[in-house]
């Protein structure tokens, strides 16, 4: 995983030797490096602001808010527990509870059995979203060879996890993740497919996951669903 923002400036930090440069405690007559504050945590109000609104297009693909509860909540967890984030980062299953989140889906109004995109925008205080990128590297490479998703009254297994692509404004985030997932139905005999990219923006992660009804691989996250929340995400920010 790339090395974050915050771990290069504090490695700076405690990487300086003494001297006159100033680096030196207030005893030697000067003063004490202070570590960068981290960015703050923004709001549900200002996530709400920054993701896709009910109704707004995606591509094919149409936004809108979800009646209750949004997926993956903290009904689903993980086995062993160092796969958890790719199950669900909700507050009350994972290490790093956010301060805020907002979730959307994206799907073809009238397509049943079409491409299904959540979208969730969660922001986290200090270094949290940092953390959950770090904890999604762990989860990559512990988890290659699979998993089992603990559902409230059900389990899937998971029989494989691995890197995929990422979207082409990936650069652009201070860090990106994209992962698929091979997963067995109930009977242990067809495999469905779906997807995850996380971005992360300062103290915001920006997690999508793509999944369609049957086994066909849709071969990622939508391009114009990323594209069309980045967008409106960066554009709010700027």
């Amino acid at each position: 995983m790339a090395v974050t923002g915050a771990a290069l400036a504090l490695a700076a930090l405690t990487g300086c030797g003494g001297g006159s440069d100033g680096d030196t405690d207030e005893a030697g007559g000067g003063s004490a490096p202070t570590r960068p504050a981290a960015p703050a945590a923004l709001t549900e109000a200002q996530l709400t602001a920054l993701a896709l609104a009910d109704g707004e297009r995606a591509g094919e693909l149409t936004a809108s808010e979800y009646a209750l509860d949004g997926p993956l909540g903290d009904a689903y967890t993980a086995a062993p527990a160092v796969c958890q984030p790719f199950v669900s980062l909700a507050g009350d299953v994972s290490d790093h509870a956010p301060a805020a989140q907002v979730q959307r889906k994206a799907e073809k109004p009238g397509e049943l059995l079409g491409v299904t995109v959540d979208i969730t925008l969660r922001s986290y205080a200090g270094d949290g979203a940092a953390e959950v990128m770090a904890s999604l590297d762990r989860a990559g490479r512990a988890c290659a060879d699979g998993f089992t998703e603990e559902r409230a009254v059900a389990r899937a297994t998971y029989a494989k996890a691995e890197p995929a692509r990422l979207p082409s404004f990936a650069g652009e985030a201070d860090e990106a993740k994209a992962y698929r997932f091979t997963v067995l139905d109930v009977k242990g005999k067809l495999k469905l497919y779906e997807y995850l990219t996380v971005l992360r923006s300062g103290s915001t992660t920006l997690a999508f996951r793509a999944e369609i009804l049957g086994t066909k691989d849709i071969g990622g996250v939508p391009d114009d669903v990323t594209a069309a929340q980045w967008r409106k995400f960066r554009a709010g920010r700027a």
